[in-house]
């Protein structure tokens, strides 16, 4: 079979601009990807059906954003190496380019109660979505026994152990291989100092870290980001963090994008920059630099073994993150009563996730401004104090 090395020269210019209508216009984390397949695979005829799947089946496997990943397979399946590099710089500067837009707007008028009333509206539409992918991914990732044993340990250790999830991933992937070898594998992490929130080195060392070890795709590195920014290192709040996924959801293209929200808030612009920069790095060195030595290292028995434990073990770790995020974004009744309706809207409607998204911010402001819903966030708050008493 071809490798993509092997693809010749297209049109650069057709690769820019349809990445960067992509990065602009696209929403939903997972759903981009389905976009991508329609605009770039069906309709344009980039790259054969086997083939983009082939794409799909490499970005899943390594450590990085999964739809960057696919945006620059397909810009160098059209354009070779210049075409991967134009086509994945145009699929992630249009978000990046948003949400500092949003950030900064953000960290300005974030305390007004409108803003406050559209992000408290935002943030159980953003734990819905988030569910619903955990919940899609999950049926998917544990099919067996040992998957789904893997998966709950990786929760375990998740939620009550102080293991890193960069090593719950690894120690994952090891107990795969031990399935598959019919033996076992340990391991023992080490503990690894807390960043300085004023040093950009520090900042980049740590995103480059989530950009180059984080296997699972966007909603497992914000699992990482969730677990250490808030959990470990205190730089952001719980509300603070579930603000951040609300605007990340606003903008379009990668979901990795929250990266710049958190580097804004730790130090301003430039950490905004340095964030977003080393989160992606690494995809863009691993799909141009490693990208022919990991089409054929795919098919190799044991290292469908290892990915098939370390994707056990992201549904684990993201079920965790899931659980953490709930209590500062359903603060009370008329929150989970919208958690509800998103739910209800992704399994029984075909609403797009930007819709759902506004629908929750409108809900949101309604909250504060009509007296019926203000009476019912009162006695709501009245009944959970009642049973906390």
């Amino acid at each position: 079979m071809n490798t993509l090395a092997a693809a010749p020269p297209k049109d650069l210019k057709e690769v820019a601009s349809s990445l960067v209508r992509l990065g602009a216009t696209s929403y939903g984390g997972p759903a981009i990807m389905g976009i991508m397949q329609a605009e770039l695979q069906e309709k344009r005829k980039w790259v054969t059906k086997e083939r983009f799947l082939e794409g799909l089946s490499v970005a899943n496997m390594v450590p990085g954003a999964t739809a960057t990943q696919l945006g620059i397979f397909l810009g160098y399946a059209r354009g070779g190496w210049w075409g991967g590099l134009i086509g994945g710089l145009c699929f992630v500067l249009p978000a990046f380019l948003i949400m500092l837009g949003l950030t900064v707007a953000y960290a300005s008028f974030g305390v007004t109660p409108v803003a406050r009333s559209a992000l408290y509206g935002l943030g159980p539409v953003v734990i819905g979505l988030f569910a619903f992918a955990v919940y899609r991914l999950g049926k998917s990732a544990m099919s067996t026994t040992q998957e789904m044993a893997i998966g709950v340990l990786a929760a375990a250790a998740s939620s009550v152990t102080p293991v890193g999830i960069a090593a719950i991933l690894i120690l994952a992937g090891l107990a795969g291989f031990a399935w598959w070898l019919n033996s076992s594998a340990s391991g023992a992490p080490a503990a690894r100092a807390v960043p300085d929130p004023r040093s950009l080195v520090e900042i980049g060392a740590y995103f480059l870290k989530v950009g180059a070890f984080t296997i699972g795709g966007g909603l497992t590195m914000i699992a990482f980001i969730q677990d250490q920014v808030v959990g470990q290192f205190g730089w952001l709040t719980p509300r603070e963090f579930v603000d951040g996924l609300a605007l990340g959801q606003l903008t379009p293209g990668p979901v990795l994008m929250i990266a710049a929200y958190v580097g804004y808030k730790v130090a301003g612009a430039g950490g905004a920059a340095v964030a977003a920069v080393a989160a992606f790095l690494p995809s863009f060195v691993i799909m141009l630099v490693i990208l022919p030595v990991l089409d054929r290292v795919r098919k190799l028995a044991w290292m469908r073994a290892v990915m098939k434990g370390m994707a056990s073990a992201v549904i684990g770790v993201l079920a965790v993150s899931l659980v953490r995020l709930v209590p500062a974004a359903l603060p009370d009744p008329f929150a989970v009563a919208i958690l509800a309706a998103t739910l209800l809207a992704l399994t029984m409607t075909k609403l797009g996730v930007f819709k759902l998204m506004m629908a929750g911010a409108a809900l949101g402001i309604l909250r504060g401004r009509l007296p019926a819903i203000s009476g019912f966030k009162t006695a709501g708050r009245l009944l959970a104090e009642w049973i906390s008493a």
